[in-house]
């Protein structure tokens, strides 16, 4: 025995809407708003008004799109990476993070021998690039590679190795 509320619960406000469209059957997108009011173009399909609803409650610009009873086309989802390519992906941008981090330090030890004014800003422009380049190699090999895996890694396993931070490692405080 259920009552009329244990009902009310199993449904939402405007189940009973003839113009409800559900199951993915149709998509809201936005259209430029045209600039004069030239009508539409004619087609050769017959018009079956009966098969969309019309939904007047749209604002300005947007239109119902999507073939009636059938499913639009929703853009595929890029592949999630498996678990040890996302591991792996972390201990890289680890690896990156430490680089930008040693190349921080091992700049700061770095003393410039020169004395005109472009010398030093180009000697000042250079280091603060070397600490950059890591974050940026990270960011760029990433997003330039989506959807190409095995290029990432190798771009990826390549900056790894060219963008070590020898200051850092060599210890002097040069090259």
């Amino acid at each position: 025995m259920t009552s009329s509320r244990d009902d009310d619960a199993l449904g939402w406000a405007g189940d009973d809407d003839p113009t409800l469209v559900s199951g993915g059957t149709a998509a809201v997108e936005r259209t430029p708003a045209s600039t004069t009011d030239a009508p539409a173009p004619a087609t050769d399909a017959p018009a079956d008004h009966e098969a969309a609803p019309v939904d007047t409650d749209l604002p300005e610009g947007w239109a119902v799109t999507g073939s009636p009873g059938g499913y639009v086309d929703a853009p595929a989802e890029p592949a999630s990476l498996s678990s040890p390519a996302l591991i792996g992906l972390g201990i890289l941008a680890g690896v990156y993070l430490l680089y930008t981090i040693g190349w921080f330090i091992g700049v700061g030890r770095l003393t410039s021998g020169l004395t005109d004014p472009l010398g030093q800003f180009m000697f000042s422009l250079g280091t603060w690039l070397a600490v950059a380049a890591p974050a940026v190699w990270f960011a760029s090999s990433y997003w330039l590679t989506r959807g190409k895996p095995r290029l990432r890694w190798t771009w990826l396993i390549l900056g790894a190795v060219l963008l070590a931070p020898l200051p850092f490692i060599a210890g002097t405080g040069g090259l």
